[in-house]
């Protein structure tokens, strides 16, 4: 009998390639659950799902709902029985949150609670999966890689959010024994991203010979960087982990914490200038770049993150190399530069 997975956020930029994976990849029925905001776009959706055989479209179901709000009985009827649940709705834009924080509270901790109290009132419900970020850890200093486990250190509001989002479902795997894993995730780039984030930014940029912005340290001599990874590569971080043997995991945190973490991390760490100088080479055209300093640009933003993600590999999940990932979504959006459009 086919399994259900129950996708939150479904028409976001992450989940739309999820769902475009698991349509390829499995025999899954898959429910999105979406309000449809600013981040939510069914166009990527509809394109996705077209591009399916015609036979297997009839396996992906959208419903309408904004967890802010509990899920009525109304809503959960509409669902329908899941055996899976990946919650990847959420509030993410940095600058917003500085301006909004309440709008993020309530997004990122009141939806997660919303989310989980669904979740555990599922029956025989396999795994319950939340896609937390590498900024509930703060800055990264040279040379560290933050583990699961590690301390927090929010320096927003979306990442203080996050993180409390991610302790209540530590709280439900300790309270309800809930089957949940948390993933953290860093810099996802892909194809239909929103053209205010940083990679289809430098793609329209270079493309248009406009001048990239690139954050860098106060002396303006050092870029920030990152882990980027695909969209399609989370997706299949998150269908590894939907598999994977539970009892095959021991326990690593000195406080016994019960609810596994897993870092989902890029292949290699690349800094903001490298990357931009790919995305113009990769065009054939020159960069034009300016380095400003981040802490007077981004209050709140952090110049460096970095994720230890050995867990992951040791547990036999590998990411795709970045720079042919990178190639193929530059590509990919030059050829349908409609999602370039702000």
């Amino acid at each position: 009998m086919r399994k259900t997975i129950l996708l939150t956020g479904g028409a976001g930029f992450i989940a739309h390639h999820v769902v475009e994976y698991f349509l390829k990849n499995t025999d899954h029925n898959i429910v999105t659950l979406d309000r449809l905001d600013y981040s939510g776009n069914l166009n990527r959706l509809n394109e996705v799902v077209a591009a399916a055989p015609e036979s297997e479209r009839s396996r992906v179901r959208t419903v309408f709902h904004d967890l802010k709000a509990e899920l009525n009985p109304q809503i959960i009827a509409t669902i329908g029985k899941v055996d899976q649940i990946a919650h990847l709705a959420a509030g993410s834009h940095v600058d917003r949150s500085i301006d909004f924080p309440m709008e993020f509270i309530l997004d990122n901790v009141v939806g997660t609670a919303n989310i989980l109290e669904f979740a555990r009132k599922c029956y025989n419900l396999e795994r319950f999966i939340y896609f937390s970020t590498d900024e509930v850890f703060g800055p990264a200093p040279e040379g560290v890689k933050y583990k699961e486990n590690d301390r927090y250190n929010s320096t927003n509001p979306y990442s203080a959010s996050k993180a409390g989002g991610e302790e209540l479902v530590v709280a439900y795997e300790n309270t309800y024994k809930l089957p949940c894993f948390v993933s953290h995730t860093m810099n996802v780039f892909g194809e239909r991203q929103h053209p205010e984030k940083y990679i289809p930014m430098c793609i329209k940029r270079a493309r248009d010979k406009e001048t990239v912005t690139v954050h860098s340290n106060a002396d303006k001599t050092k870029a920030g960087s990152r882990h980027y990874i695909h969209a399609s590569d989370v997706a299949d971080a998150l269908h590894f982990l939907l598999q994977y043997d539970s009892s095959k995991l021991t326990v690593d945190d000195f406080g016994g914490a019960k609810c596994p973490k897993f870092n989902i991390v890029g292949a290699e760490e690349m800094n903001n200038l490298e990357l931009a100088q790919f995305i113009a080479d990769t065009q054939g055209n020159e960069l034009h770049y300016a380095m400003v300093d981040f802490h007077s640009q981004r209050p709140g933003h952090d110049l460096r993150y970095a994720l230890d993600g050995s867990k992951m590999q040791e547990m036999g999940w590998t990411p795709q190399p970045v720079k042919k990932r990178l190639q193929q979504t530059v590509e990919w959006t030059l050829s349908n530069d409609r999602w370039l459009v702000e």
